[in-house]
């Protein structure tokens, strides 16, 4: 009824499991927890942990469980898994990849046997083969977009996103000595980017906070309308302002110091740090490897510069998944709302750890900034069924299937 009265609804978030494209129905029951880790700079992972007994014919009811029209292992390492939260009739993905690990656990006591899948995203089938191959010639230079494609290329399903970067061009004698991961992963260094898997889509770019906010609010102490169980911000002073390196003479006599400043817009009113202090700039001076061009020092330099300014106002909490109501992405910014005109404001999505048990679907984030001030619209006035809901427990609990 409080529901109706204001104007929404809201139902218990889901968690869905496909292996092969087919749902693990059967094992539901079974499935007492399944956590999956997600971030914009390493490969999302999951784990889910099911509980096992053995029937009156010596079988396993999840080790040697199998698919629905054929007899092959359903869980089994290399198939393919999705999960998804299901939202009422929406359904948002949280992870695509292959089970990667499968550990049985059988203890003293039977009645506490477990079977825990590891898995990983899409870029895992990246770290199968070892190459040996030189990129780029003289008469013909590559480009970290032509690696992208011909190394993705490689793989079934997988596409560069629309957004991502260019990288740099004109690369000559890249030698790569190792699987297509470690290659492209090296490369989004070079260049600064972040480098994820989604959806399908490679992300190869820098980070983006600055992109119109595609995901809802987070909201705290907003009675009725609040989904932030719990956020704490940390303001870190002993990040640098500035990058500096230093870049030989051309005479091969001396060097003179070059100084790089994040170029990241500020995500609020008023960029972090406190230039009223007096002190002299913050300065980290970065050690330049012997032969690399000005170029590369200047690009190595803004990427510290950047990742050091975005970390200067690091949050984190905890989010209720029912009442997000959406999969909080990870490269991505995010409001936050309730935390006073200091504090509230764009922030940028770095980690989140989703877990689906029987107490609920929570989602625990970890969030940076490098600005003061709210930049954020002003919510509504608070309603008058907001002091009677802040007392009620809006929790729900966690479904596995559909």
């Amino acid at each position: 009824m409080l529901d109706l009265l204001a104007g929404f609804s809201r139902e218990p978030a889901e968690c869905v499991v496909l292996v092969n494209d087919t749902p693990i129905e059967g094992l539901y029951p079974l499935l007492a927890e399944l956590t999956v880790e997600t971030g914009r700079n390493a490969p999302d992972t999951a784990t889910l942990t099911f509980e096992t007994r053995r029937d009156e014919h010596g079988e396993w009811l999840v080790q040697d469980a199998t698919g629905l029209f054929d007899d092959t292992p359903l869980l089994r390492e290399w198939n393919r898994i999705r999960i998804n939260a299901v939202f009422g009739l929406r359904e948002e993905e949280v992870l695509r990849g292959f089970i990667r690990q499968i550990r049985a656990e059988y203890p003293e006591d039977a009645g506490a046997a477990k079977l825990v899948v590891e898995c990983q995203d899409e870029s895992l089938q990246l770290d199968r083969t070892h190459r040996r191959t030189s990129w780029g010639s003289e008469p013909l230079p590559s480009s970290d977009t032509l690696i992208l494609l011909e190394t993705l290329g490689n793989y079934s399903g997988l596409v560069p996103d629309p957004l991502n970067g260019a990288g740099q061009s004109g690369i000559v004698g890249l030698n790569q000595d190792g699987t297509d991961i470690t290659l492209l992963q090296a490369r989004a260094e070079e260049n600064g980017y972040e480098l994820y898997f989604r959806r399908g889509l490679v992300y190869f770019g820098l980070p983006r906070p600055d992109l119109p906010l595609p995901q809802p609010t987070l909201l705290v102490y907003a009675g009725q309308a609040g989904n932030t169980l719990s956020i704490n911000v940390t303001a870190d002073a002993h990040q640098p302002d500035v990058v500096a390196f230093d870049l030989p003479a051309e005479s091969g006599e001396g060097s003179s110091e070059v100084q790089v400043a994040p170029d990241i817009e500020p995500m609020g009113e008023e960029r972090a740090g406190n230039p009223q202090a007096g002190l002299a700039p913050f300065v980290w001076r970065m050690s330049g490897d012997a032969g690399t061009g000005e170029a590369a020092l200047r690009a190595k330099a803004l990427q510290k510069a950047n990742d050091a300014d975005l970390h200067k106002i690091q949050a984190e909490g905890e989010l209720d998944g029912t009442l997000y109501g959406h999969v909080l992405l990870p490269g991505l910014p995010v409001g936050v709302d309730g935390l006073g005109g200091r504090l509230s404001g764009i922030y940028y999505v770095d980690t989140v750890s989703h877990v689906f048990s029987p107490a609920g679907y929570r989602q625990k984030f970890r969030l940076l900034r490098n600005a003061w001030g709210d930049n954020l619209a002003s919510l509504p006035a608070p309603g008058p069924l907001d002091a009677v809901m802040g007392g009620i427990d809006l929790s729900f609990g966690v479904g596995f299937g559909t």
